[in-house]
């Protein structure tokens, strides 16, 4: 079965199995320190209401069969635990069939999360990391080479990361064709990190280049994915290259990490640390990996219609498991950057006069002359979707209102999420929101105010509300 085996790729495998296996700690961890002010039972969407509205079905998740916020921790950390173990290489000091039932359990953990998650969990990332998840259920440990089907099942997906990106930016904004996008979308971004200020005020050709650069990546080297070494190794290398310059201008939760570790299954090290033969896999093994490699082949076809559709959609799951999906990035990148300040005050009759307290969060600006924080990979949901808000008020219908309400009443799980509560002794009598125009600052502006962002205030988001009775 030579034409089943990859051993020249032996440190590629180890290298995207520990790497996703650290990002499922990232993941796992997020979810066990926010999900009691989300999702929680008496989170701003519990998943006990959302499972009443919903079936096994729609939605496979272990929490249809029981739900408790204890429940939901010990799931959480019970992933933790399992991918913390396969990242100190527990999955190769242990037989093959045991290494495959701890990936796919961390798999059916997360799986359970997401199909519960809402709104909070509907992001390209997770049926990613979720696709990822399950395709490295069969790549097998040290006990037999790496299969080549997966590894290409591997490149197939993380090809349709890249294209679908590319194909999507190409036929959106006009500004991706013109090369300009890059010129507002380092301050525009939805979290913007600390090298965001110094990679937005970069010479204005510098980001016609870094737009070009994207199309050449994201539209023709994923096709090398498929070609002979080295140049699949190549082509990997360069897309490594390019979401570590993402990683630096940005956060985007474990979109770019996830997208490395599945370039690195691609590469060929053999030339510093030469083959590593195994004897021929079990058959049971070989079959298993023949039949996943025909069913992501079949459940492809969604996915490729969609990239080949004029009205491509940007992340899709066309499956309650989260199988085979499709993705997409910034297809449209916003010329402004709108942000909600959300504000409190003990004044039991609000006035002119009246002091209002802002409540700090870690990630999305708010104070102008707080530099911007790193926290990718880690997700802070929360900051994310207040993005979304300020892009619209439809965005935040569900939740809005139930975190404001939560804010008047102190609730410590929900505060836990923010940098700063100014109101340490007794929650706020009245919560209010508005919305500001920020932008970067100047290098003079910077320099006189010591402030990395400008804003003005644009208008009233949520007027002053306070707790009934």
């Amino acid at each position: 079965m030579e034409w089943f085996n990859a051993p020249e790729l032996w440190l590629g495998r180890t290298v995207f199995q520990r790497g996703l296996a650290v990002l499922y700690c990232v993941a796992f961890l997020s979810a066990a320190l926010q999900f009691r002010a989300l999702i929680g039972e008496r989170g701003m969407l519990p998943v006990p209401e959302y499972l009443r509205r919903t079936t096994p079905l729609r939605t496979p998740s272990l929490f249809h069969w029981h739900y408790s916020d204890r429940f939901f921790a010990t799931v959480a950390w019970t992933g933790f635990a399992g991918a913390a173990a396969l990242a100190a290489g527990a999955g190769d000091a242990v037989p093959l069939a045991v290494a495959m039932l701890l990936w796919l359990l961390l798999w059916g953990l997360y799986l359970s999360i997401v199909n519960v998650g809402q709104t909070w969990y509907a992001f390209g990332w997770e049926s990613l990391l979720l696709e990822t998840g399950f395709l490295a259920v069969f790549l097998g440990n040290d006990d037999v080479a790496p299969p080549l089907l997966v590894l290409l099942l591997l490149r197939w997906l993380l090809f349709r990361v890249e294209f679908g990106a590319g194909l999507i930016k190409i036929r959106g904004d006009a500004c991706w064709r013109e090369l300009t996008c890059l010129c507002h979308h380092h301050e525009t971004q939805p979290m913007p990190g600390p090298l965001s200020w110094f990679f937005h005020r970069l010479p204005r050709p510098l980001h016609r280049v870094e737009a070009a650069a994207n199309h050449v990546v994201q539209l023709g080297v994923p096709f090398l994915l498929f070609a002979p070494q080295p140049v699949a190794t190549i082509a990997a290398a360069l897309m490594i290259v390019t979401q570590l310059w993402l990683v630096l201008s940005g956060n985007f939760a474990w979109l770019n990490w996830l997208t490395i570790v599945l370039a690195a299954a691609a590469l060929d090290l053999s030339s510093l640390t030469g083959d590593h033969p195994r004897p021929d896999p079990p058959l049971w093994y070989a079959a298993l990996v023949l039949a996943v490699t025909a069913l992501v082949l079949v459940r492809s076809y969604r996915p490729v219609r969609n990239l080949l559709s004029r009205h491509q959609s940007m992340n899709r799951s066309y499956d309650p498991f989260h199988l085979v999906n499709t993705y997409g990035a910034f297809g449209t990148v916003g010329r402004v950057r709108d942000e909600i300040v959300v504000e409190g005050t003990s004044d039991p009759e609000p006035g002119p006069d009246t002091e209002w307290r802002a409540y700090a969060f870690k990630g999305k600006p708010g104070d102008p002359r707080r530099l911007p924080r790193q926290f990718a990979p880690y997700h802070l949901r929360l900051d994310w979707l207040m993005w979304f808000a300020a892009l619209s008020p439809g965005y935040a219908r569900e939740w809005f209102g139930p975190f404001v309400e939560r804010l008047l009443a102190g609730d410590r799980d929900t505060l836990r999420l923010l940098a700063r509560n100014p109101f340490p002794d007794a929650p706020p009598v009245h919560v209010r929101a508005r919305l500001y125009r920020y932008r970067f600052s100047t290098w003079r502006e910077l320099r006189t105010t010591g402030a990395w962002w400008q804003r003005r205030l644009l208008r009233e988001y949520l007027p002053p509300v306070r707790l009934r009775g």
